[in-house]
């Protein structure tokens, strides 16, 4: 299907991929398809792909569900889901995860260039990338529970991850909007810059991790993201084995 259909894009240039929600009109709300879509990009990936960028056009990141289409009577609308049996409603939402799980894959870093509103599915999304870089003016807001909901794209784990349970539970159950500054501070933020500058910003981090070993980041992604559920002794040991396969490959034994 062509962007136009899904309302997302996705385009190469050699090592990078950047992933496009293309519904400026609506700020990139989000449907079912374009979630569909991003699962689909998943599978089409070249194998020297590095890095994935991933940014909304226009003035905002993304605003969040796209109402018109949840809230109408068609296929992933609210009415559709809640007359599906219990299972089957799970298996479609755990469907429409997958389009934002393969962000943090352990062979690609995953950059969200955000700008303007990053709302609910949109604050989701961008939770789903390994590092986000915030314009100035952009404004965070896991919105659901004011629709009565929970955030169900897999954001949970992510936030809780980057600043902890209390202040995740604050930002979920209030819905409040936290501002660039505010991200910057808890720990949402790799990075915040004047919205002018956030391409330029997102292709020079871009250029710092291809400037390194794709082997050694892979592995350095793998123990960091594996760090939380294991002890010292058992991080300690990941390290070792983790820089024996480095040494080795850099010394040409590697198998």
């Amino acid at each position: 299907m062509t962007a136009e259909a899904t309302g997302v894009r996705l385009d190469y240039d050699g090592p990078v991929a950047t992933v496009t929600l293309c519904r400026p009109d609506v700020l990139n709300a989000q449907t079912p398809t374009m979630w569909r879509a991003l699962s689909d990009f998943s599978r089409e990936l070249p194998g020297n792909v590095r890095v994935v960028v991933v940014r909304g056009e226009g003035r905002a990141f993304s605003a969040g569900l796209d109402l018109s289409v949840a809230g109408a009577a068609g296929p992933g609308s609210f009415a559709e889901l809640s007359c599906l049996p219990e299972q089957e409603c799970a298996d479609r939402i755990a469907d429409f995860q997958a389009g934002f799980t393969w962000l943090h894959r352990p062979d690609v870093i995953s950059i969200a260039a955000v700008q303007g509103h990053a709302i609910g599915a949109g604050f989701q999304l961008a939770l789903a990338c390994d590092l986000r870089v915030l314009a100035d003016d952009a404004k965070l807001s896991m919105a659901e529970v004011t629709l009565g909901l929970v955030p169900d794209l897999a954001g949970t784990k992510r936030l809780v991850e980057l600043v902890g349970y209390s202040r995740a539970l604050e930002i979920c159950a209030t819905g409040r909007r936290l501002d660039a500054t505010e991200a910057d501070r808890v720990g949402l933020a790799a990075l915040v810059v004047p919205n002018a500058e956030l391409d330029g910003a997102v292709r020079d981090l871009t250029a710092r991790l291809l400037a390194n070993s794709r082997d050694a980041i892979v592995e350095i992604k793998a123990l960091l993201a594996g760090a939380a559920g294991r002890t010292h002794a058992q991080q300690q040991r990941a390290e070792r084995e983790a820089q024996t396969r480095r040494l080795r490959e850099l010394a040409g034994r590697g198998e």
